[in-house]
């Protein structure tokens, strides 16, 4: 009987390692980061949260908080307003791309982002770069993609 006991003690240990340890899909892995608030705040008023809580798989190229602080004052807050909705959308997707691209698997090239256009990613020395952001970590998995963190909004040009 203290077998039994000890082994089903073992198993809720055991249990509760792998729940703490559950990965979680994109949008919960940026909200449980905490350096992605403002992303968040943009994915959730563009509606696209259910997109990102999506099969995928996706490559999300996601700017932190201290990247959006960099552009112009009252942007955000502009683009935050109901009548932006489709230019939020196109600028959040622009830093999708379908597909999961990890880190080991980068080189230079145009990639087709879930908006349409296409952004340019380059390898040199050792860093890699996507429009003019410079990717600062990599490989954040999800269940339903990956995140690389850049350090600046991407804007896709002009339709």
């Amino acid at each position: 009987m203290k077998k039994l006991i000890a082994s089903f003690i073992g198993l809720v240990a055991l249990s509760s390692i792998s729940f703490a340890g559950e990965k979680k899909d994109i949008v919960d892995t940026a909200v449980a980061a905490g350096s992605f608030k403002t992303l968040v705040a943009a994915v959730q008023a563009a509606g696209l949260v259910e997109t990102l809580k999506g099969e995928g798989p996706f490559t999300v190229f996601a700017p932190t908080d201290e990247a959006f602080a960099k552009l112009p004052a009252g942007t955000v807050e502009e683009l935050l307003k109901p009548e932006n909705k489709q230019k939020l959308v196109d600028i959040l997707t622009y830093h999708v791309v379908a597909g999961k691209v990890m880190a080991a698997d980068v080189k230079t090239m145009e990639a087709k982002t879930v908006q349409g256009s296409s952004a340019a990613v380059k390898v040199a020395d050792g860093k890699v770069t996507i429009d003019k952001a410079n990717v600062v970590k990599t490989d954040i998995e999800a269940t339903n993609g990956v995140i690389h963190v850049i350090d600046a909004v991407i804007m896709p040009a002009a339709k």
